[in-house]
């Protein structure tokens, strides 16, 4: 956190809980996990955790294995804690077993690793994961047809539930979701009494033939509705409000910043705040973003740089304005998807983007 706030990002711990709470709803009889990798998406994983601990989530799901245990660290024994990425190896399945964290296997290597070492005594809660048509981690359909066969190595697992990952969930009606779904389906019925786990974000709004027996989302609790297909706007988590340095009234028509992409006329006036690029505000938001000061749309003016961004304030009254307020950068009228639309990305990267140098404030939850 910086010692001198310049710029504040607030998060808002009572949205996300209430965001699991809706999609805890919509899913019925099936379980509510939440993903909380890279952070907890950008805004602080032990501070996303405790406030889904504290609206009733039990499972959770990082990436990588140094998540798990700082994860483990926050929230306690007694909640689940699953692994995407994991190793197969000797060092890394000690750790597995001293924080109590769960692999998510990828290949038979990995099931023939964790079946040994469970057998010899070590933690067998595990999760197996099948590729149904995203072709990045996961055993194929033959591969797990042949997995489900072989008793023997299966025997000394304990599975938790069989997974896979939806590759278009925000987009409805494209066709690739039911593939997924008739494919997953019949993939699971080979083992017979293992929960399911198929639906994202997105697989939770397509309905419950997507819900299995756990849901798995993630980029929706952070207040993402266009990416994740969502089929009422999600509650709005962050806001972000970037302190103005220095305001010019421009006295020749000239550009802005550099390459001087912008031209503007004679009598604009200019604010220029301190954030850029290397916040996450990105560098393709240069003349196509906007911001808002003193609740009036302002546009960005010139290309984004690494420290600073300049927003042309001619429409705003000039006693209204001064160095040392603020502009709002993500606020209700202009929220993680639209930002994410005028950047032409996705909130999954402008939230696993935002910087450390803000000043992070925390309402509501766990605060």
């Amino acid at each position: 956190m910086a010692t001198y706030p310049g710029s504040v990002l607030t998060i808002d711990l009572d949205a996300i809980a209430a965001n699991w709470q809706s999609l805890d709803a919509r899913i019925g009889d099936a379980e509510c996990g939440a993903v909380v990798k890279a952070n907890g998406y950008g805004l602080g994983q032990d501070e996303v955790s405790k406030a889904l601990v504290g609206v009733g989530c039990r499972t959770f799901f990082v990436a990588t294995l140094d998540e798990g245990i700082r994860l483990r660290g926050t929230i306690g024994p007694e909640h689940r804690i699953y692994v995407f990425n994991s190793l197969h190896g000797r060092e890394t399945a000690v750790d597995f077993d001293a924080h109590k964290l769960s692999p998510v296997l990828n290949t038979r290597e990995d099931i023939e690793f964790w079946s040994g070492y469970a057998q010899n005594g070590g933690r067998s809660n595990t999760v197996i994961e099948i590729d149904t048509g995203m072709n990045r981690l996961g055993l194929s359909p033959p591969e797990a047809e042949k997995i489900a066969e072989d008793a023997g190595l299966l025997a000394p697992l304990s599975l938790d539930f069989v997974m896979s990952h939806l590759a278009c969930a925000d987009e409805a009606a494209d066709p690739m979701n039911e593939k997924q779904r008739q494919l997953f389906d019949k993939l699971i019925s080979l083992f017979p009494d293992v929960p399911a786990s198929l639906a994202n974000s997105g697989g939770i709004f397509l309905g419950p033939g997507y819900h299995h027996d756990i849901a798995r989302p993630g980029a929706a609790l952070y207040g993402i509705s266009e990416a994740t297909g969502a089929s009422e706007p999600m509650q709005q988590v962050v806001g972000l409000k970037a302190k103005i340095l220095q305001i010019r009234i421009v006295d020749s028509e000239s550009g802005v910043g550099y390459g001087a992409s912008r031209r503007v006329p004679k009598g604009a006036r200019l604010a220029t705040v301190g954030v850029g690029y290397a916040d996450g505000f990105l560098r393709s938001l240069g003349n196509s973003g906007h911001g808002y000061a003193a609740g009036i749309k302002v546009p960005v003016a010139g290309r984004i740089s690494m420290d600073l961004t300049t927003f042309d304030v001619s429409d705003v009254p000039e006693n209204r304005l001064l160095p040392g307020d603020h502009i709002d950068l993500i606020c209700p009228e202009y929220s993680v998807d639209d930002i994410a639309r005028d950047a032409g990305t996705i909130g999954y990267e402008i939230l696993t983007s935002l910087g450390s140098r803000y000043t992070r404030v925390y309402e509501g939850g766990a605060a």
